[in-house]
């Protein structure tokens, strides 16, 4: 039998934070172990309630949410952090990303879109939304950052690697993609793993940002 997925909220907004809990406790497979106000706590609430995810809100009271998930990457690399926020400049999210967060969602999107993207994060990937990586992409033109230097190494990508890689740089999900593409939603995972193993990357993030500026697709 599966393991439900441990999720630790830190969010200020009392009905926010109150309906995800509810969402996740009503929801087979998921399990909220602990919902927090703020961040004044931070890690002798995460050692207690020993989630696999934290939805992290990007303000609140407390350290801030980007300095919160770098903290919790120090003294907890196993667990994911999902950024969770109702702004989306580009500014922050560079930020929440270089901090360790493992993925970046808008409070706008439906409580679906939420419970996937736990998922997709607690399974190893990196949910960014399209509006989200348009931000980045942006960001990363704008200030000309270079976080990896062009090569002219043969990864020995496959052509179904290619075009995966190509719809994930356009922002596209891992359901998105296997709905694009028609195979299914583990067969994207295992190529996506696949993709990480090959570039020498870790997270969506890195292979994203590797793929356009080394022109990889």
């Amino acid at each position: 039998m599966a393991m439900d997925i441990r999720v630790a909220i830190f969010e200020d907004n009392q009905l926010f934070r109150e309906a995800m809990q509810a969402i996740l406790n009503a929801t087979p497979g998921y399990l909220c172990c602990g919902a927090f106000g703020d961040s004044h706590q931070l890690l002798p609430c995460v050692e207690r309630s020993r989630p696999d995810v934290i939805l992290m809100d990007i303000e609140m009271p407390g350290i801030n949410g980007i300095e919160a998930t770098q903290a919790v990457q120090k003294q907890f690399p196993a667990v994911k952090v999902l950024i969770q926020t109702v702004f989306n400049d580009s500014e922050r999210i560079f930020q929440a990303l270089c901090a360790g967060a493992s993925g970046y969602i808008l409070k706008s999107e439906q409580p679906g879109r939420y419970l996937e993207s736990i998922s997709e994060v607690y399974n190893g990937g990196a949910p960014i939304s399209m509006a989200v990586a348009s931000k980045v992409l942006g960001f990363f033109s704008n200030k000309n950052v270079i976080l990896v230097s062009p090569s002219s190494e043969d990864y020995q990508l496959t052509a179904r690697e290619k075009e995966l890689l190509t719809l994930m740089i356009e922002g596209q999900d891992y359901k998105a993609i296997a709905e694009r593409t028609f195979i299914s939603y583990d067969t994207v995972r295992t190529h996506v793993r696949h993709i990480y193993k090959k570039l020498h990357v870790t997270c969506r993030n890195e292979a994203v940002t590797k793929a356009i500026q080394q022109e990889l697709v």
